[in-house]
């Protein structure tokens, strides 16, 4: 026995105890010598143990123990007890019987698990009986151990239930090539887990590999078996088992060796692993390898979906054959691990990268290392993604970076990153799915989008495990989802680690048994809850369990409070959280609450935790600020290197997306998919020749900012050398000291003449000692740039002479350095006056005033610094020329000079003073030229209809890189409390929010990058005054009156209301209003505003006492408005309604009455009392018309007569009669239901003139007739057959020529017999005219029709002009026969033609019809016709005239 090997190692036949370390061999040695001599004793106690069993009753119940021990005592493993009810289950035995059978199980399974391998081992020989027999026995009770173990799985799943665990995990090999290698372990869990073997994170598929892998599961052994192992199957393997209460996967790793040499498969002679090492050894030892990565890939550009390879070409000399290099891959400087996403290969001379399924998470910069003994080499390149097409057009692009945060037993936080493409519209949300492991089905999250790129998923079942994808949505439509999460298991975070820990003691082995469960124990209360996560769609709490939870799981309910309440409400009312984590949903954005959370158990509801502090629901995250100035510089044919400026505060930023658009094309493409967290892009895959803008967007989980101001326009080509061209600023000037102390300095210099294209962003100081007139070395000063043009220099030497220089930086770098300065002793200050001023600017320069800015001294002497004296002197004068611009010190940092000369050059300086007297003056300031430049705009104050007061500035010398930059007296605005700034385009406003006191000073807006453009405007108390005042005018306007509201009595007694406005648009507006109720145009009140003259006025007929009250006109013009009233109440009333009565009464008593009754519908009217000189109008809606010229009053009859009434006739008519005794009225409403009875008696009369129904026949077949006496276009016809309405079709039609209604049928058949009818519809009863076509032959109506066919009319040659200019005649002729002699009409467009001198007419001898149009013009094109008709019938022809216009082309 001591030199067998265990089974699950003799099954391998590459097995060798070479490749074990020294550990191992000694634990093997132990593990074999222990097996052997203890075997025999556990095979005859096992034996004697069973029988005693099936004989003996159960023992007593022993005080169960945690340890499992053999009967040496030897530890073999460890119990984990389950706790359960006291009640009996279902089971199916005794109490004993249950016991035994448990007892005997477990103790048979530990002995088949212990001692399996040993009896395989076994050297003694036995026969083949007693063999066969202990292989049956073995087999019946594994069957029977089996069956109860799944029979009391069956009984009671939930105390059994538990996630997997890996009892025996897979070890690591190392084989040589061709030989065969098998991996197994041992699972147990339950419900059964599933089993999935992995290869460097894919999954393995025999059915994809026949012959190559073999899968085995038995009885929870799962083994996976390789076969003639090659190079690539080294790797790493993983085996994942899985079910309902959670996942655990186990690694190990295969190595399989390459052998110089023949090898034989059966009996492999590898060679032992310290001689392996000693051979690397001694190959490389004192060898120095040179690499050089060649044939490298270079930028590459994909689209999701697709597979992209990476390889470069690798030479290693010297060139050894066993040698392997270390071959790594990174991405954006993560070091890459094989998966089933990207797969790494080395073939000895070229390393490849495959990414199998491109997604915008790939895109990055790629970079090879090589590393040998000696040194390393890497190679890089960048790598774009670029978003797949959309399933809907306009779709934005799909999310990035799904990761799986804070997950516990039914809850996860899901994070993600925006796209980069929004499709053309702004992005409404997203949509979070969810996927369990083992399933296809993908679950939403969410009802509705949430903007926040970040959202809690609850309802988690603990155990199980779930991947997540995001979707993206716009007005257009959802984007494709995102890549799928790694797996994340819904469980504790404390069992999640302790199921990636070790697995049990010595052999892993885990025995369970049952205990009483301990008596139950209310929880305590839950400690340090608080609030993780705030926005406006939900709130994430947190907390720790409390101590006092007894030995079962406890669960959480979650409660809620509005802050100023004492009202708690639970959340989870009906299923309690099983996680320390929450999250709550529809809470009221903008409230406060307060929460607090409860434990319970099966003993109780605990006391709830102390409750959080009031949160107020909303975001707490700001989208981040537009990033800064953008600046391109060429790089390459291809590419651009784009700069910018970060964004300002920015809180949690994930990066930046960069957007290129081709100058004059106004479209945006992305540059990156991915964000960049720098402030430095290259933008490949540019057009050589084109020129581009770009723009940036920054992001958090907010959202996206807005977009940066674009770049300056640039053109695509390789710069100079091919690299970055130079733009940093020239040197600085006019170094000079400040103060000094004993060890340091305080040194001041001028801005650089050229700052390169872009603003500075700090200096940088240098220093050196001179000794004895000899300069030492330079030593830099500041490692930091200082943004300020003045800097201390520290730690010198007191006594020692020094020289400075000063380099300026910006983004394309730092400059040369200037000339050093003069000679400065480091000696303390020790005078009383102060030292000098520095920083002098000159701006807002015009013809006879400039403005200049100065810095207070640093030193200030013995004394505070009290005022400051300004100098002048023309540039070119001497020093003796030096004035004094102000006698008085000024206390302030700036000072407007005035009374310069235009055309002049001057320059300046400044002297501070303190108690002690007058300090040194200030370096003079650069000649300034006192000159109004071409183009120069001041600040204008505007207040607006809203009564807004802003300060506007214009410049139109902007170049890309220029801002408008707002100050107060001098300083530059920051804080927007008192004043907003926005700027569009060419023009900046600075608005007051809330004008008073605090905002009086002096405001200039200078505007960055161009010749000087600056203005001021002063403030003053009396300048806020009347800006204020101006300012409600125009918020609160106010229309002026000419007249208030008065009231006159009209004839008639009629009451007039009225007032004039001294000035209102056309669209004022006027509201009337008697005792706040609003007034209408009705029968009671006249209303009438006249525009023109700004009249406006109310007339009412009477006053009755209910009008008693106040009469109020409110008059609006826009936003203007004003009031008038009058009081009409008491006497003043009374006496207005008396007086309007009497005059009333007596116009009524000085008429006479005219009208005595309506006689008919038909506009006629009965009247009386009448004179001469009576005068009758007719009118039609307000509308004179014509009537009886003379009117004859001995019939007492008027009437109005209306030839071919159409529904243009509807309306209201009205007829006046007056004298000079006065007028009288009267109206007929022929509108709506009065017109249709007017129309339904024309009909009827229509009707009732209508001619029986005839039959005639016509060349095309049959046709039916019947005359009227007149038509109207409005009347409806019905014409029937058999009792049923004729449908029309091409065969039968129907129409009207002159006062024929007709019906043709061509062709006529048998089913056109039978009896047909016209009906006339008059909205009454109706008239119908009925025939009977019978076909009898030569009796019936119709063969009448066709014996007299040749007496109806007909036509022929009929000469016909389409065309004919203007001012010409033109003649039309027409032969004509039939009997008797027929009628001739003619018409245009369907209306009959009078013959006068333009139309003339003629049918002569009763054959030739003529019709002349004796001069033609425009008016005469049209539709004319003919018609003919006689008794027996009707024929018409048709014909076009169109008139042209000589000069027009044809």
């Amino acid at each position: 026995m001591s030199g067998s090997t265990p089974f699950y190692q003799k099954h391998h036949r590459h097995y060798d105890r070479g490749y074990r370390s020294k550990e191992l061999e000694s634990a093997v040695s132990q593990y074999q010598s222990s097996s052997s001599s203890s075997y025999a004793a556990r095979r005859s106690s096992s034996r004697a143990s069973a029988s005693a069993s099936r004989l003996s009753p159960m023992p007593k119940r022993a005080k169960p123990t945690y340890l499992a021990m053999d009967k040496e005592n030897q530890i073999i493993g460890y119990v984990v007890p389950i706790f359960r009810g006291s009640h009996e289950y279902a089971s199916g035995f005794s109490d004993t019987e249950e016991a035994r059978v448990k007892e005997s199980a477990g103790y048979m399974a530990r002995r088949n698990l212990f001692t399996s391998g040993l009896e395989m081992e076994r050297t003694e020989q036995t026969s083949r009986k007693v063999s066969m027999r202990e292989s049956a026995e073995r087999i019946c009770l594994s069957k029977r151990i089996y069956e109860n173990e799944e029979h009391h799985k069956r009984m009671n799943k939930d105390s059994l239930m538990h996630a997997p665990e890996f009892v025996i995990k897979p070890r690591s090999h190392t084989v040589w090539e061709k030989q065969c290698v098998r991996l197994h372990c041992t699972v147990s869990g339950w419900p059964e887990p599933r089993v999935v073997w992995y290869k460097n994170n894919v999954t393995i598929d025999p059915m994809a590999h026949p012959g190559k892998y073999k899968l085995e599961s038995s009885y929870n052994v799962h083994s996976l078996e390789i076969s003639r192992c090659d190079f690539d199957d080294t790797a790493q393997y993983r085996v994942s088992a899985m079910n309902s209460k959670g996942e655990l996967s186990s690694f190990a790793s295969i190595v399989v060796k390459r052998f110089k040499g023949e090898v034989e498969e059966a009996l492999p002679m590898p060679r032992r692993k310290s001689e392996e090492y000693h051979f690397i050894y001694t190959l490389t030892y004192g060898i120095t390898f040179d690499t050089h990565i060649v044939d490298g890939f270079g930028v590459s550009f994909g689209r999701e979906g697709e597979t992209m390879s990476l390889g470069a070409t690798v030479i290693i000399s010297p060139n050894l054959a066993r040698y392997q290099p270390e071959v790594q891959w990174y991405r954006d400087d993560v070091l890459l691990q094989p998966s089933k996403w990207c797969h790494m290969h080395w073939s000895g001379d070229k390393a490849t990268l495959t990414l199998t399924h491109l997604n915008k998470e790939d895109e990055g910069l790629y970079t090879l290392r090589i590393t040998t003994k000696s040194k390393y080499e890497t190679y890089s390149a960048y790598v774009f993604v670029r978003d797949a097409d959309a399933e809907v057009e306009g779709a934005p692009g799909a999310p990035l970076d799904v990761k799986c945060q804070d997950a516990n037993k039914d809850y996860v936080i899901v994070t993600w990153k925006q796209p980069a493409v929004d499709g053309g519209s702004s992005i409404l949300g997203y949509f979070v799915d969810r996927c369990e492991v083992g399933t296809t089905h993908w679950s939403q999250c969410n009802d509705t989008p949430i903007k926040f790129a970040r959202f809690p998923v609850t309802g988690l079942v603990e155990g199980r495990s779930y991947t997540f994808r995001v979707r993206a949505v716009n007005k257009s439509g959802m984007s494709r989802p995102s890549r799928v999460s790694e797996v994340v298991a819904a469980m504790d975070p404390a069992d999640r680690a302790r199921m990636r820990g070790t697995s049990a003691p010595w052999t892993g082995q885990i025995i369970v048994t049952e205990e009483e469960p301990a008596e139950g124990v209310v929880p305590g209360r839950p400690k340090e809850l608080e609030v993780t996560e705030a926005t406006k769609n939900y709130v994430v709490l947190s907390w720790k369990p409390p101590g006092e939870r007894g030995h079962e799981g406890i669960m959480y309910y979650v409660e809620k409070c509005v802050s100023g309440t004492d009202s708690w409400q639970r959340v989870n009312t009906e299923i309690p959280v099983k996680s320390p984590r929450f999250a709550l949903f529809d809470l009221a954005e903008g409230k406060a609450y307060s929460f607090r959370v409860r434990c319970c158990n099966s003993a109780g509801v605990g006391e709830p935790s102390e409750a959080t502090e009031a949160t107020t629901v909303g975001d707490k995250l700001d989208i981040p600020s537009a990033p800064g100035r953008v600046v391109p510089t060429r790089n390459t044919d291809t590419s651009v290197v784009v700069s910018w400026e970060a964004s300002r505060d920015a809180k949690e930023l994930v990066g930046y997306y960069i957007e290129a658009s081709i100058v004059g094309s106004n479209k945006f493409e992305p540059c990156n998919n991915k964000p960049v967290k720098g402030t430095r892009f290259i933008c490949h895959g540019l057009v050589t020749g084109e020129s581009y803008v770009f723009r940036v967007k920054a992001l958090n989980a907010a959202g996206l900012s807005e977009c940066s101001q674009q770049s300056e326009a640039i053109e695509v080509k390789a710069a100079i050398g091919g690299g970055i061209p130079h733009a940093s600023p020239t040197p600085p000037y006019g170094i000079s000291v400040l103060e000094c102390v004993r060890d340091s300095m305080v040194l001041a210099w001028k801005q650089p003449t050229f700052i390169g294209g872009a603003d500075i962003t700090g200096y940088f100081v240098d220093y050196r000692e001179v000794i004895n007139g000899v300069p030492g070395t330079w030593h830099e000063a500041n490692v930091k740039a200082v943004s300020d043009r003045a800097y201390r220099v520290s730690d010198l030497k007191e006594n020692r002479k020094y020289q400075f220089q000063v380099r300026a930086a910006n983004m394309a770098g730092v400059g040369i350095p200037s000339l050093p300065s003069g000679t400065f002793v480091c000696e303390e200050w020790t005078i009383a006056v102060p030292g000098p001023p520095h920083d002098l600017q000159v701006t807002e320069v015009r013809a006879n005033t400039l403005v200049l800015l100065y810095k207070p001294p640093v030193y200030q002497g013995r004394d505070p610094v009290n005022g400051f004296y300004i100098d002048i002197k023309e540039a070119d004068a001497e020093e003796e020329a030096w004035r004094g611009v102000n006698e008085k010190a000024v206390l302030t940092n700036y000072m407007k000079i005035k009374s310069l000369k235009e055309g002049e050059t001057y320059v300046f300086r400044v002297r501070a003073q303190n108690k002690a007297g007058v300090g040194k003056s200030s370096e003079p300031t650069e000649p300034v030229l006192a000159e109004t430049k071409p183009g120069t705009t001041e600040i204008v104050v505007d207040v607006d209809d809203d009564g807004v007061i802003s300060m506007n500035f214009a410049c139109s010398n902007l170049t890309p890189d220029s801002k408008f930059v707002w100050s107060k007296n001098y300083e530059e605005i920051t804080d927007d409390t008192r004043i907003t700034v926005a700027t569009s385009g060419e023009k900046s406003k600075a608005t007051f929010n809330m004008p008073a006191e605090d905002d009086i000073g002096i405001y200039s807006c200078a505007v960055t990058h161009t010749d000087g453009a600056c203005s001021s405007y002063t403030l003053s108390a009396e300048e806020l005054k009347k800006l204020l005042e101006l300012s409600h005018d125009h918020k609160f306007p106010i229309i002026p009156l000419k007249t208030e509201l008065a009231v006159e009595l009209q004839e008639k007694g009629r009451i007039r209301f009225w007032l004039q406005a001294e000035k209102i648009s056309a669209n004022g507006k006027i509201e009337y209003v008697f005792n706040d109720n609003s007034l209408s145009q009705g029968e009671k009140y006249k209303m009438n505003f006249n525009k023109d003259t700004g009249v406006i006025e109310m007339i009412m007929e009477s006053l009755l006492p209910e009008d008693e009250g106040t009469f109020t006109f409110q008059l609006q013009d826009g936003k203007a408005t004003n009031q008038s009233s009058l009081v009409l109440i008491g006497d003043v009333f009374k006496g207005l309604q008396k007086e309007s009565a009497f005059m009333r009464k007596e116009w009524h008593r000085k008429q006479g009455k005219f009208f005595l009754g309506q006689l008919t519908r038909l506009s006629r009217w009965l009247v009386g009392n009448i004179k001469k000189e009576t005068v009758a109008l007719w009118y039609k809606d307000g509308r004179e018309v014509k009537g009886d010229e003379k009117l004859t009053f001995t019939e007492g009859v008027l009437k109005l007569e209306i030839a071919q009434i159409s529904k243009k006739d509807a309306g209201v008519y009205e007829i006046v009669l007056k004298d000079d005794r006065g007028q009288d009225t009267s109206t007929l409403n022929l509108t709506e239901q009065g017109f249709r009875d007017l129309m339904n008696e024309v009909f009827s009369n229509i009707a009732n003139s209508s001619t029986a129904l005839k039959i005639q026949s016509t060349d095309e077949g049959i046709r039916l007739y019947s005359f009227v006496s007149y038509y109207n276009e409005a009347l409806q016809v019905t014409w029937h057959h058999k009792d049923a309405a004729i449908a029309f079709t091409d065969r039968i039609k129907s129409g009207v020529v002159g006062e024929q209604l007709w019906l043709q049928i061509t062709e006529p058949t048998e089913k056109d017999k039978g009896k047909y009818a016209i009906e006339f519809h008059d909205g009454k009863g109706g008239l119908k005219r009925t025939v009977e076509l019978s076909g009898q032959g030569e009796t019936t109506a119709e063969a009448a029709a066709i014996a007299e066919r040749s007496k109806v009319p007909f036509r022929t040659h009929l000469i016909m002009c389409d065309l004919v200019s203007l001012s010409q005649a033109l003649n039309l002729t027409c032969n004509i026969s039939g009997e008797p002699l027929p009628e001739v009409v003619w018409l245009k467009n369907e209306r009959e033609i009078v013959s006068d001198g333009h139309y003339v007419m003629k049918f002569e001898a009763g054959k030739y019809a003529s019709f002349t149009i004796t001069t033609v013009n425009t008016t005469d094109s049209g539709k004319y016709s003919i018609l003919v008709k006689n008794k027996y019938g009707t024929e018409s022809a048709d014909f076009t005239v169109s008139v042209f216009s000589p000069d027009s082309k044809k």
